[in-house]
């Protein structure tokens, strides 16, 4: 929802839960839920991720963009994510940045839910690259919902 005050300034205000999940009724665990429009951004794309425990988010993929530097801010949980050959584990509170064409990918492998914001410049476009078998897949995470 958009609100306009007297100064003349717009601002919005939106329940991430209202925006739609983009994996609902896919085989993909978690959420994925984009706010950019909902939000009327112009500059930015926001993205809310949640990865429940034991899943692999991106199932074994990974992806990197030629253009787009991407700042994830972890806001609850741990992950376990992988950024180029090196693999880290991200734990609540965290802001993590990885620069374009950098390869990426995230799991949850442990008991809490995870909740992540990805947060990067707008283009209008994707100019995102999918990395088919970026990783094993880990014991510890499954690859498909359910």
């Amino acid at each position: 929802m958009t609100t306009q005050t007297e100064n003349n300034t717009e601002f919005a205000v939106v329940d991430p839960d209202d925006a739609e999940n983009a994996y609902e009724d896919s085989d993909v665990p978690g959420e994925f839920r984009s706010l950019t429009e909902s939000l009327g951004c112009d500059q930015v794309a926001v993205t809310l991720i949640r990865i429940p425990p034991h899943s692999d988010f991106e199932q074994g993929t990974g992806h990197f963009h030629d253009e787009i530097e991407e700042l994830y801010l972890v806001s609850r949980g741990t992950l376990t994510m992988r950024f180029g050959e090196e693999i880290r584990s991200v734990s609540a509170p965290a802001a993590v940045r990885v620069a374009p064409k950098t390869p990426r990918s995230h799991r949850n492998e442990g008991d809490e839910p995870v909740e992540m914001w990805a947060v990067s410049r707008r283009l209008g476009r994707s100019d995102s690259t999918k990395l088919d078998e970026f990783w094993e897949a880990s014991p510890e995470a499954r690859q498909h919902a359910g």
